[in-house]
């Protein structure tokens, strides 16, 4: 007979009162009952036990809870509940969900499953009420400095997994904050080890690091994934300037592209991700003094970011990085410059006729009243 329990995330999540997404479903009473029920389902876990069968993923519970709680990466992730609501917790579940603590079961922990680094540090932006143990701070750093390679060798799929539920979280700086105080961002997000020490520039503009400039612009997009992914590539640039430039940073948007790219593509991010970094790190600076830019420019990055499908973003970019909030005078310039019609006589000239279509749009932006910035709010 098949025992069937909700387990993990989803216990917690429903004891929090928080919103469930995924549903972690264990099973027990073996695994010859359990392919009776699903006869079509595939192991996808191998000695793990994890089923797949009809797109739900099931796991082996095993006879014994607290083995089973030993095998899971944190405390308040190590419970299950039975069909007829029975709780089941690891001994320290309910102080460190009453005490808001994000604690490894075990060191050994990280020795089983070294994602469990990212995955600490993707709690802390998804719960950021939640704080990281000490000690689990201090497991997570010796076990960085002493199994970098183990870090190395993860899957790209499995690390950008965790990032894009870092994207949705409510403090997405908190995934970044916990990997340098633990020394976890080499070698994924090696681009951020010496950003804390590169001034992000001048005053009165700037009064902190190319690092915390970086977190302050994430979270302030936070609610939209693509935009808190732009805001990870914009400054990128910032860390190649010269030291006799600093605080300076000339032309870091043209030096900022080619690694938001490298950044995307090393960690498998989706097409459109890496191509809203490097748009968004080559323009950003144009979207925050968009009220200042001649017509013909205004045409091309409006035409530039609305055929990349980012402009709601690119703007809460723009706006979280600049605190101006452009977009209301880019979306009427927008509408101005598509209604415009090229006359009869100068069409099918090829690039004839695409240059007096620019001429006639960059007129019609010209000619229109320039609306007030409004002030960005997050």
């Amino acid at each position: 007979m098949i025992e069937w329990f909700i387990v993990g995330g989803s216990v917690r999540d429903l004891l929090l009162g928080r919103e469930l997404h995924d549903v972690d479903i264990a099973f027990r009473g073996g695994e010859k009952d359990f392919l009776q029920r699903f006869p079509s389902a595939r192991n996808t876990g191998g000695e793990f036990g994890i089923w797949l069968a009809d797109g739900v993923e099931y796991t082996a519970a095993g006879n014994s809870w607290e083995a089973n709680f030993q095998k899971r990466d944190l405390t308040v992730n190590a419970c299950a509940i039975d069909a007829d609501g029975f709780f089941y917790g690891h001994p320290e579940f309910i102080g460190d969900l009453r005490g808001h603590t994000l604690r490894l079961v075990s060191k050994d922990a990280l020795e089983d499953d070294p994602l469990r680094i990212f995955r600490i540090a993707r709690f802390a932006a998804s719960m950021p009420e939640f704080s990281v143990d000490s000690n689990t701070l201090n497991w997570m750093e010796t076990f960085s400095r002493h199994s970098r390679s183990s870090l190395a060798s993860l899957p790209r799929e499995r690390i950008v997994r965790e990032l894009m539920h870092v994207l949705r979280s409510l403090k997405p700086s908190n995934f970044i904050r916990v990997l340098q105080k633990t020394g976890s961002l080499e070698p994924w997000f090696s681009e951020f080890a010496a950003a804390g020490d590169i001034p992000a520039g001048p005053f009165p503009w700037h009064d902190n690091s190319v690092l915390e400039h970086t977190l302050e612009v994430m979270d302030r997009c936070a609610g939209h994934p693509l935009a808190v992914w732009m805001a990870m590539c914009h400054d990128l640039g910032k860390i190649m300037t010269r030291p006799a430039d600093l605080p300076h940073h000339y032309g870091h948007e043209k030096k900022g592209a080619d690694m938001a790219r490298a950044f995307g593509e090393r960690l498998g991010m989706p097409s459109k991700y890496i191509r809203a970094g490097v748009i968004g790190t080559i323009c950003h600076m144009k979207g925050g003094m968009y009220g200042s830019l001649r017509a013909g420019t205004k045409r091309d990055l409006l035409l530039q970011i609305k055929n990349a499908g980012i402009s709601h973003d690119f703007w809460i970019l723009a706006g979280a990085d600049g605190n101006v909030n452009w977009e209301p005078a880019a979306m009427q310039d927008l509408k101005v410059m598509e209604a415009v019609r090229l006359p009869e006589q100068w069409r099918n000239r090829g690039e004839e006729s695409g240059r007096r279509l620019r001429g006639l749009q960059c007129e019609a932006i010209s000619r229109l009243p320039q609306l007030p910035p409004k002030k960005f709010s997050e």
